[in-house]
Formats: structure tokens, sequence, C-alpha cells
């Protein structure tokens, strides 16, 4: 809701408080006030001008050579550009030295050889947005009313003088979708006295009933229904003022008829509606449900196919408007209109809501609608239509309305004792300030012992229980005036569980190691479903997917990041590495929820590392990938646990992938795409893991155990094994690792040969053995001991010998 500064001010006596310390004041009290925008901030020196002559420009077709009066004597030559300036109008002026918005300075200059000292302005040039400029004014300079007194502050008459709050409210406080709402809870704020507008005007000596019948088929859909006829209206555009209004509110102005509509819809919140009564049709008004697939034009110029969730006003056969949402283009008021039906009304919310959502289009009466109105504005509201139809569009007013009535308005009672006020906001507060609480909220009240009676205005449909008249309480005598007390007992800390901690740790190492986090859609296809899955079960379908390729539940997470790949890759883009933790599903059965698993995943593709000054760079390989895994393993403590097992994959390079074990189960794989699934995705070498977290960051680890700096040296000693192509150099560490005992303490490949000088079916790998005992200087005696067990391990259990 955008509320104006000065329109408010008509209502309730700011005294003096500035538009940033009201916004302060009301969001300290509940409604949160998103932002104050001041509409004149940072423009100066634009007065009203008067257009005394003007020409074709010498030298360019598009321009006019104008002179103009701006109060200060002689009149100035102004170049403009606008189609629409011409000889007789009043205009916004920059004079020279004015400032526009974006700090744009108006100077003398010369264009196409002729003189200019200022600038002719269209309202966009002032700072008005041009979707709220009033169509004959939005390809060209606004024109003002001749009344207008020439040199005058062109911005006070736009009422841009003003500054507007922008509120954010929440469902529950429409009663401040109006002028008047905001006014009630302002004036409580501020205890204040609300100034309600006059809505008296003179009636002619003719009955609105001689010339229309209203009728209505469901009083629970419409409880309330009444009807105006103004005759000899004459359109044309609505007072200056009450163009600015609408335009700080963010309403476009049209003409006089439909501006007060929109202007009371602000004003009371009451939404209103003005037929043309002759484009009608019928003298009668029926309000029925639409028949299914019945049809109507609204005024968007849109063809809406309606249900039977729709309510229609028609004039006995077929409609006129959608009610409560947008009128028909059959009966719009146009410039030949000279007789107004005016439609006021109390629709059921839940009927409208339906409605707008069945036909895809809400507005700004829809909203209020929704969330529910005044009934007791119903006809006060139609009152000030009246007499400002009277006073701006020389309207006659015909005697009475015509209208169904079965509503039963109430103000809702609520009765609460002192002392739960006080228990509930730990407050000390007496019966006279609760009572003055509730007087400057115009809330009627009646005391008997220590319970107040509360009698809530209709305007005020949040307040129903016990706990909203607190709030009330709270919030006006002042959420920082509460008491603040510590809770009492034994209080426990928030923390993160061991999971929780596992999680963080694994994200950070990640993100330091170079990989993006990366959130996508926990659903997928049927071609994808199976694919990379560490288990497969059957697929999970959703009762109602927004569409095929979002049909079924993931069973892994991998193909979603080659999706993320693809989609950079397009884009050019191609040197990128991504992970994200999320959950799969796994199928307990047709009648059973599914298992939800917390898994790991990563792609990366393109150049992991580059330094262009040396002339070097790394792509992303096998080994880049699992190295960056077993750091993630070192980091959580499972290194030692972990070991890498050759596996071929579906969708994965034969030759180039690993499953992961974890004390001898596989808790996931890591390796290249395979070229094929490459090209299907336009990706280059890519290579990708997977891990269940539930089973990773499930396994106990001993705690951090610090040693002392070595005070003995390390020894190395390396072999190289000749052993059959098909052996495993994991299956040669492990028997490395067992044979070397205590004194072996590091194990690494350095290389693998395959040559000419080797025997076919052979193949040569290099091992660096590091012996070291941190009691004792080794000798050659202890490790030569230790280096002909390794050797005779490895030659029983792999038939493996040494290259000679």
């Amino acid at each position: 809701m955008l509320v104006s500064y000065n329109w408010l001010n008509e209502y309730v006596d700011l005294n003096g408080i500035s538009p940033n310390e009201l916004a302060e004041k009301i969001t300290k009290s509940g409604i949160e006030v998103e932002g104050v925008e001041v509409l004149d901030e940072g423009i100066k020196n634009v007065v009203i001008g008067y257009v005394v002559e003007r020409e074709q420009h010498p030298n360019a077709d598009k321009l006019n050579k104008c002179l103009v009066d701006v109060g200060e004597g002689d009149p100035i030559q102004i170049i403009c550009g606008a189609p629409n300036v011409d000889k007789g109008q009043k205009v916004a002026v920059a004079k020279v030295g004015a400032v526009l918005p974006g700090n744009f300075k108006i100077k003398k200059a010369k264009l196409r050889g002729e003189e200019s000292n200022g600038m002719i302005c269209s309202l966009q040039e002032l700072g008005i947005e041009g979707k709220i400029v009033a169509k004959d004014y939005a390809q060209g300079i606004f024109v003002f009313p001749s009344d207008v007194e020439v040199g005058k502050n062109a911005l006070e008459y736009l009422q841009r003088n003003d500054a507007v709050l922008e509120l954010g409210l929440t469902p529950n406080r429409a009663d401040c979708l109006s002028m008047l709402g905001v006014a009630y809870e302002v004036a409580a704020i501020l205890e204040k006295e609300v100034k309600l507008p006059n809505t008296e005007y003179p009636t002619i000596n003719e009955k609105a009933s001689d010339y229309i019948k209203v009728s209505v088929e469901e009083n629970a859909d419409v409880p309330l229904y009444t009807a105006r006829v103004i005759k000899n209206i004459k359109i044309s555009p609505s007072p200056l003022w009450m163009q600015g209004k609408l335009m700080a509110a963010g309403i476009r102005p049209h003409n006089n008829v439909v501006d007060i509509t929109n202007y009371i819809l602000l004003e009371y919140g009451q939404p209103l509606h003005a037929f043309d009564y002759d484009k009608i049709g019928s003298k009668e008004i029926l309000v029925r449900r639409a028949q299914s697939g019945e049809k109507i034009t609204t005024l968007d110029e849109t063809d809406r196919t309606l249900s039977e969730d729709n309510l229609l006003i028609t004039n006995g056969k077929e409609g006129i408007a959608v009610a409560g949402v947008m009128g028909g283009a059959n009966s719009e008021v146009q410039a030949d209109t000279t007789t107004v039906l005016l439609e006021s009304a109390y629709f059921d919310s839940k009927v409208i809501r339906r409605s707008s959502k069945v036909i895809g289009l809400r507005s700004e009466a829809s909203a209020r609608y929704e969330k529910g109105i005044d009934p007791n504005r119903v006809r006060k509201a139609a009152d000030r239509a009246c007499q400002l139809l009277q006073l701006y569009a020389g309207g006659e007013v015909l005697e009475g309305e015509v209208a169904v009535d079965t509503l039963t308005a109430e103000p809702k009672v609520v009765s609460i004792t002192l002392g739960k006020i006080n228990q509930t906001l730990g407050t000390t507060l007496k019966t006279d300030a609760v009572t003055a609480i509730f007087d400057s909220l115009q809330f009627a009240t009646q005391m008997e012992g220590d319970t107040f009676t509360v009698t809530v205005p209709t305007r005020r449909n949040d307040i129903v229980i016990e706990a909203d008249l607190i709030e009330e309480v709270a919030r006006l005598y002042g959420y920082d005036n509460l008491p603040k007390t510590l809770p009492i007992g034994a209080a426990t800390p928030g923390s993160l569980t061991a999971y929780q901690k596992k999680r963080r740790m694994a994200r950070r190492y990640l993100e330091s190691a170079g990989l993006y986090q990366a959130i996508t859609y926990s659903l997928t296809n049927e071609a994808k479903v199976h694919s990379f899955a560490l288990e497969k079960r059957n697929p999970i379908k959703l009762a109602m997917p927004m569409s095929e390729e979002r049909a079924l539940l993931r069973q892994s997470i991998v193909p979603q990041l080659l999706e993320v790949l693809k989609y950079n890759a397009a884009r050019q883009n191609e040197n990128i590495a991504v992970y994200e933790t999320g959950v799969v599903f796994l199928a307990n059965g047709e009648q059973e929820l599914p298992e939800e698993k917390e898994h790991l995943a990563g792609a990366v593709t393109g150049i992991w590392s580059m330094h262009p000054w040396q002339g070097e760079k790394k792509t992303v390989d096998f080994f880049v990938v699992k190295g960056v895994l077993e750091g993630l393993f070192q980091k959580l403590g499972v290194h030692e646990q972990i070991t890498f097992a050759r596996a071929e994959l579906d969708g994965m390079h034969p030759g180039r992938t690993a499953e992961i074990v974890l004390n001898g189960e596989i808790i996931g794989f890591v390796g290249q795409v395979h070229p094929q699934m490459q090209n299907d995705l336009d990706l280059k070498e890519t290579y990708c893991f997977e891990l269940d977290l539930s089973k990773l960051f499930a396994v106990e680890v001993e705690a951090l155990h610090y040693t002392s700096i070595p005070r003995f040296p390390y020894v190395t000693r390396d072999i190289a094994l000749v052993v059959e192509k098909d052996v495993l150099a994991g299956s040669l560490q492990e028997i490395i690792i067992e044979a070397g005992g205590k004194l072996l303490k590091d194990v690494q490949v350095f290389d693998l040969y395959e040559g000419e000088k080797m025997e076919a079916g052979k193949k040569s790998i290099a091992f660096s053995l590091t012996y070291f005992d941190p009691e004792q200087t080794l000798t050659d005696e202890m490790i030569s001991k230790t280096h002909d067990k390794v050797l005779a391990a490895v030659e029983e259990k792999a038939g493996a010998s040494l290259r000679g």
C-alpha cells in the first residue's frame, strides 16, 4: 500500500512529524514501512509556463520554436521536440539552472542554430513512471488546466511536493488497504482524532428505482448490492489534485468518472464500478454465477472464459462485469457517456478469491474483496462518490438507491481481563492505560471488575480472539517498552549435531578446493531416474507433476549436475566445477513413504588450474578429482578406512572409474563420464563423483592425536615390481602395507611402465616405501629385514618380481 503523506495529513493532524519519523513510528507499532520516497527529491526550479507562440524550427522538421512566459517579465525562447506542444498551453518548464531527476542540469543551449533557454517537460522527465501517466500525455508534454498560475511551482500542482510511504501489509491488516484505514492506525499511534470526509450532496427530483431494478440469485454470494444513478455526466479530465494523488499511489488517471471510483477505492478501501447506463442494454441488474463456458470481454480487452466459480454482473441476460474483479468492455464509461450506474457492493471474499484465480486476473478491487472489506463503508463510499461526481463531473444524482440487502454486519465483541494482558506481556499496566489504548483505536470498551468487554469496529475484521486484543495493547504500548526478562532454569545452548558439523566441514572443504555449490531440482524424468544411482529401486512418480521432465523423484544427483555443466558450456563457461549436497529418494513400496538419503555429488570439466605467465595449465583428470576426495576423507578422519577399487558402471568410462569403499562397503564412485554421454551433452572430458553421506558421516572417528616432530631420520627405499597386466596397483599397495608392519609409514606409486622392453602381458609398477621408527635410528639390518618381508609377500601373493 502506497500512502501519500500529504493526503494522510487531510485526515490526521501530523503536526510537523516528518515522513521518516512517521515511518519509524508506524514500523514500531507493527506495520513495516518498507521505504519512504520523496517525490520531488533532487528536482528544483520547475515552474508553470504559458506558450505564447509556437512555430516550426527553421532547421529541423521535428523541433518547435516556442516563446514561453514563465512569469518573469519577457517571454523566453525554448526549443521543444514534443509533438503535442502548441500555442496557448500551460506547461511545466525547467528554467536554466533547474535540476531534473538523475541530477540532469538545464543549461542554455543552441539546437540547430536556435537558442534554447530551458526545457518544456513531460511528466516522465519530472520523475513520474510512464505506466502511470495518462495515455493522452504518454508520448508528449503534459498540458495543465487553464486555471493554473504562471510562474508557480509546477510540482505543487502535480502533488509532487510529497512523500510516499510504502507499507508492507500482512494479510490480516486489510483495514490499512485504504487511506482512512491508515488514518485510524496513525491516529491511534499519535493519539489524535480522525477527520472523516464530508459525504453530503444534493439530489434531483427523480428516483433511481425508476431507472433500474436489482436482483441477486444467491444472497450468500452477495449479501449487499447497491446501485445509484447519476445523470448529465460530462466526461473530462479529473481535477489535477486528484490525478496527482492517484499517480502517487501508482494508479494511472483516465477521466473524471473512472478516477473518482479509483479515488474512493484508495480513500475508503471500497471497490466501486461505474457502468455506462445507456450501454447496459436493459433496466435490470442480475447478479448470478456464470455458466460454464460463458464468455465476457473485460476492460483490459481480453476475452475471458468463465466457469460456475465466477460471480457475474449481468443485464438479465449477458454479462457486463466479473463481480469484484473487473468490468466488461461492453458497458465501459467512455467520452460519450452521459448517465452512470454506480455499483457499490459487498461480495463474499471466498467467492471473489476463487473467481479471480479461475480467470487468472487479480485487480486492486479483487485484492481488497479477497481480504475482506468493511461492510459499513459500502454505502458511505457510494455517497462520497456521488458527491465527487456531482462536483467534478457535473452529475445530477437521482434520489435514493436500489439495493438488495441481506447483510448483517454486527461488530465483534471480545472480552479479556487485565490480569491476562499483564500476564502475557509481563507488564503491570493499569486499567486506565489499557482503556486509553482501546480508546485511541476507537474500540468501544466497557469495564466490569477487571474484565474489558471490547466492541471491535467492522473495519477491523482481524480482531477475533483475546490474543488479538493483547497484540493491540502490546504494539501501541510499544514493543520497546515491554519488560525484558531472562528465562528461568537451566538453559541448553544451541549447537550443531555431529552430522551437521561434518556436512558443514565437507562443504567448506570442497569450496576451498575450488568447487561451487549448486542447488538443483529433486525431480527428474524416466530417462534419467536410474542414471548413476548408487542404489536402484522402483522410481517414485509424483501425483501431479509440473511436466514430464519433472515427474519422478531423483535417485542420483549427478544427472542434474551434468545439466548444470551443459548449461554453462553452452554459454562459453567451459571450465567449471560444482558440487551439491542433497537428498535422493528410494522407494519403500507403494503404501510407504520413500527413504530419503543425503548424498554428496560433484562434476568437473575443463581446465583445473592455469598459470599463463609460466605457460602452465592443468586439465582436470581422474587423479585431480580422486585427490579432492582423498583430501575430504582426510579432513573427515576416515582416509585410512577408505579404498578405491576399479569398477564398471553404466554411464561411466570403463577404464577410468573406481568404486569408493569404506570398511568393505561401497559408499560411492568417482570417474570419467562415458565419452558417448559427454558427446550427447556437448561436454569436453568430464569427471564426476557421488557419495552416500549417511554412511560416510556415520563412521566413528577417534579424537585427533598430536605427535612430536620426529627426532630420527626417515629412510626411503624404491622398488619396481613386474606383474601381470591385470594386477591392480591398489592390491599390491595393500600387500606391501600389511607386510611392512610398524616400520613402514608410507607407500606411494610413482611410476608405471608398459613398453617394448617389457615382456608381453607384463607391466612394471614402481613404489616408494618410507620406513621410520620414532624411538631410534634405523639400521641397515632392521630396514633390510622388513624390506625382505615386503618383497617376499608381493612375490607370494601377487607373483611379482623385482625389475632388473
